[in-house]
């Protein structure tokens, strides 16, 4: 816990150092920057039902252990990418103040809150505007074993998604010499083509 606290601490450092972060505007996000925003508001929505309705904390902070890893990885200086860390960075230690309160004031104050206290402040609300996905990730299996991968437009119709399926190169490869008998599509989740 003390390697997060430390990485953790480096980064608000790092972030507050380049200067105040401008105001959110999140109809110009880019795709990144929206990933990054959604996973900001995924973890707010776990961690406040981990603590208030589970009463897991393990799975709390591990949520927000997945958020810091993606926050390391996102390299975004622009304007608006310094805004969506700006935010990450504010809900992470907003969550993080149960646990460790101490820790949590100091870097509030370090991300240009001045003496504004902690306790003060509201949980962090998951937006839901922020958790609508633009594209999906969907499996694609023919008879059963997963072959492949396809990228679809979250409000794809269901004869672009089969099509994007039937055309994925590995799945093809797998389909030859046989004939499609049914295709299976778990919304959001799954194609599976069965092939005899």
């Amino acid at each position: 816990m003390a390697r997060f606290l430390r990485r953790l601490w480096a980064q608000v450092q790092k972030h507050a150092a380049d200067g105040a972060a401008p105001a959110l505007d999140a109809a110009v996000l880019d795709a990144n920057q929206k990933a990054l925003r959604r996973k900001t508001h995924e973890t707010i929505g776990k961690v406040g039902d981990d603590y208030g309705r589970r009463h897991s904390f393990n799975t709390a902070i591990a949520a927000v252990m997945e958020l810091m890893n993606a926050l390391a990885k996102f390299e975004d200086g622009s304007e608006q990418g310094r805004a969506v860390r700006q935010e990450a960075l504010q809900a992470i230690v907003l969550l993080l103040n149960p646990i460790t309160p101490h820790a949590s004031h100091a870097l509030w104050q370090v991300l240009g809150h001045g003496e504004t206290l902690l306790e003060d402040q509201p949980f962090p609300q998951a937006d839901s505007s922020a958790l609508v996905r633009d594209a999906l990730t969907l499996a694609v299996q023919v008879n059963g074993k997963l072959r492949g991968t396809i990228e679809v437009a979250a409000d794809a119709a269901r004869e672009q998604v089969e099509a994007l399926a039937l055309a994925e190169p590995n799945a093809a490869r797998f389909m030859e010499g046989l004939t499609v008998r049914k295709i299976i599509i778990v919304p959001g989740k799954i194609v599976n083509i069965v092939a005899a």
